[in-house]
């Protein structure tokens, strides 16, 4: 009886620690599957699920928001990036999504900034927060690549520096991933303000 006891203990703590995550990342790891969303609602008024994109070889998810200012210092990269990968006809989508909920990162701030700073990629807003957590976004800007089977091929920073970056390693995730080759940095340690989950 005891043995049987010590047998069901370990299993049920097997059963509550989550599969093998990535090294900055706890909840999710290279490989895994792209968690769905719909139906957010965008700063530019129109609505954004993950299903729109279903033509993309390529899924880039920026988890963003309004206030932190690395997020800011990184705006005129993201669109940069969009200008390069994500035009129209390109087979790489893109979609950055805010999940925090303060007065400066709300729906109305957020169409406010994205008029100002003039984005050319679809920024929404996911007040739920479920995106974040399903990511297991910790800091704003962090970067979610996944490749045609929507499975994850990189996470982590945009590039090694803020300040003169020497290495892009998005870039090269999405190069590698569109030319079916394996990522060679699949993932880093994102920088930037913590994401606010609410309690």
């Amino acid at each position: 009886m005891i043995r049987r006891l010590s047998s069901l203990v370990v299993v049920l703590a097997l059963a509550v620690v989550p599969a093998q995550a990535g090294k900055f990342n706890s909840k999710i790891s290279i490989g895994d599957p792209a968690p769905t969303f719909s139906n957010l609602p965008g700063a530019d008024g129109k609505s954004y699920s993950l299903v729109d994109m279903k033509d993309k070889d390529v899924v880039v998810v920026v988890v963003t928001c309004n206030h932190c200012p690395v997020a800011v210092a990184y705006e005129d990269r993201i669109i940069a990036f969009t200008k390069k990968y994500a035009g129209k006809d390109s087979k790489v989508g893109i979609i950055a999504i805010n999940v925090n909920t303060n007065d400066q990162d709300k729906l109305v701030a957020m169409t406010q900034r994205a008029k100002e700073k003039g984005f050319n990629f679809p920024y929404a807003y996911d007040e739920s927060q479920q995106i974040g957590k399903a990511l297991g976004a910790s800091v704003t800007p962090e970067f979610f690549v996944f490749n045609k089977e929507r499975k994850l091929v990189y996470m982590g920073a945009m590039d090694d520096s803020q300040k003169s970056p020497k290495v892009n390693y998005l870039e090269a995730a999405v190069e590698a991933t569109l030319a079916g080759k394996s990522v060679e940095t699949a993932e880093t340690r994102a920088r930037g303000c913590g994401v606010q989950y609410k309690k």
